[in-house]
Order: C-alpha cells, then sequence, then structure tokens
C-alpha cells in the first residue's frame, strides 16, 4: 500500500490500542508484542505524525528502553504528537485513588521526557462525585499536568463520571485551566447522540483532541464489548464521520485527529497493514 496524497494541515496520531496488536483492553496482557521503535518506525513509513502509549505498555517499554531512548525514536522518525493514556479513579479515595496515583506519577514523569502532548484522564466505574469535588480533583491534576508540561483532557464515555456533555462541560470550565480540556471520541459521542451542531459550539479552547472510528448507525449488545472488541475503521460503518470532522473544524479545531480502532479480529493483523490500514482509511474523510 501507498501513503495518501498529503492533505495540508491534517495530521493523524495512531492511538495506542489502533496499533496494539494483541493487547486486550483491560483483561489481558495491555502491553503491545510489537517492539517500540518497529512501532514507531512503521506509524512513520506510512505518514503518522503522532502516536499514544497506554500506561501498562510504557511500564513495559521501560523494562528494556529509557524514557530518553524512547524520545530520541520518536525524534528520529518526526512522530511529534504524543499522547499518554489513562489515568481513572483520579476522583476516588482508598486502594483505586492509590493505584491511580501511581499511574499519573508514571505517566506525568513520562510525559515530561516525551514532551507529551496530553495525558488522557476519565472514568471507568461510573461512581458517582459531587461537582464540586470533581472540580478540585481534576484542577489539581491540571496543575500538575502544567508542571510537567502536558494537558490533561478528559475523555466522555457515556454514563460515566461526569457522563454527559453538559456535567463534562461544567468540570472542565469551573476548573478553568488552560491546559485542561475535553477528548472527542466520535465513537462516545455518537452513543451519547450528540449532535454535530453542538459539537460547532464547544468552545475552542476546551476542544483539546479528537479521535475518529466508525460503527453502527445502533449499537447495541453489551455496550463495553462493542466498545473493546467492534470498532471499525473510518468508512466501513455508518457513522458521520466526515460530518464530525467538519464540525470541528468549524469550531476552529486544527490539531491532529487520533485514529482510535479496537477491534478484536484486527489483533491478528501485521504491524504494518494495522498502521497502511488505519492511516489510509482516515485521511480519506479529509
Amino acid at each position: 500500500m501507498t501513503k495518501d496524497k498529503p492533505k495540508p494541515d491534517i495530521e493523524l496520531l495512531a492511538s495506542y490500542w489502533t496499533i496494539a496488536g494483541g493487547a486486550i483492553p483491560h483483561t489481558g496482557p495491555e502491553y503491545s508484542p510489537f517492539d517500540f521503535k518497529d512501532r514507531v518506525e512503521a506509524c512513520a513509513k506510512i505518514g503518522f505524525k503522532g502516536m499514544g502509549f497506554w500506561h501498562t505498555d510504557i511500564e513495559h517499554v521501560l523494562l528494556t528502553r529509557s524514557a530518553k531512548e524512547m524520545k530520541q525514536i520518536l525524534n528520529h522518525n518526526g512522530i511529534r504528537h504524543i499522547e499518554l493514556e489513562f489515568i481513572t479513579d483520579w476522583f476516588a479515595d482508598g486502594e483505586r485513588r492509590q493505584e491511580s496515583d501511581r499511574i499519573r506519577k508514571l505517566l506525568l514523569r513520562t510525559a515530561e521526557t516525551l514532551e507529551a502532548r496530553h495525558i488522557k484522564i476519565g472514568d471507568f466505574m461510573a461512581e458517582p462525585c459531587p461537582m464540586d469535588k470533581l472540580i478540585e480533583e481534576y484542577s489539581t491534576l491540571c496543575a500538575e499536568g502544567a508542571e510537567h508540561g502536558t494537558d490533561i483532557i478528559y475523555e466522555l464515555l457515556p454514563w460515566k463520571t461526569p457522563g454527559n456533555l453538559d456535567d463534562a462541560m461544567s468540570m472542565i470550565e469551573g476548573a478553568n485551566m488552560a491546559n485542561g480540556g475535553l477528548m472527542l471520541d466520535i465513537w462516545h459521542f455518537h452513543s451519547l447522540e450528540i449532535a454535530n451542531s453542538r459539537i460547532e459550539n464547544i468552545p475552542l479552547k476546551y476542544l483539546k483532541g479528537v479521535e475518529l472510528n466508525d460503527g453502527p448507525a445502533k449499537i447495541t449488545g453489551d455496550w463495553r464489548d462493542q466498545t473493546v472488541n467492534h470498532r471499525l475503521l473510518c468508512g466501513e460503518g455508518e457513522f458521520d464521520v466526515k460530518g464530525l470532522v467538519k464540525a470541528v473544524q468549524k469550531a476552529g479545531y486544527k490539531g491532529p485527529y487520533g485514529v482510535e480502532v479496537l477491534n478484536q479480529s484486527m489483533r491478528s493483523w501485521s504491524l504494518e497493514k494495522l498502521a497502511a490500514r488505519a492511516y489510509e482509511t482516515t485521511m480519506a474523510m479529509f
């Protein structure tokens, strides 16, 4: 396969799970079986300008390479947009918070060395939390992110905390941190039935990231299973991907677009096929 003809101002970021191969979200080994350097080279060769890395994968890579060496490999291959993930339980207490803080320190430290664009955070447990505490905890996390030179962006997942666009924006605007903002994943926004007209009106200073993928017009069955195993490459489903792209562009977004496709069938593909198909199908949306 060959690279698509370059499109002005459009840069794509290979989100971690898209090219992680046999890594299995939440239930299996979460680190990629593909070597770090091989992943970077495959993504750069096909045209990606950014890459994402999951915290478990980072820990695995650090067993054999330093963060400084990781940065040198990324720089050598022209990968300049770095995404790190994922911090959960950042507003929790007890043992869950202790584990969250451990991951938090890892990602903040790595973000500084890799000069990461952002760290993604969110919630998987749907545990209620008062808005004032969410704002306080998010403000603190953003302040720590600023000390390490990175943005802290909240990925809105349906039915989580906060689990709708109004509450997410209340938290982000309440914190009012320059490095705070929203990650817009088309899969989650489609699940929440958020219209493109609303996306167009998200204040640009808070629109910090966009992730593209595809899926059915109506997501049925077990939502978690569909989310981690059955997302589709752009153009292979029924999402209005081009419409969402136009909406975020109308809002003024000019950053990189993440390609986040979690699909169990794709986990057996070669690294080269994963990178090429993810890049080509997504670039066709512009």
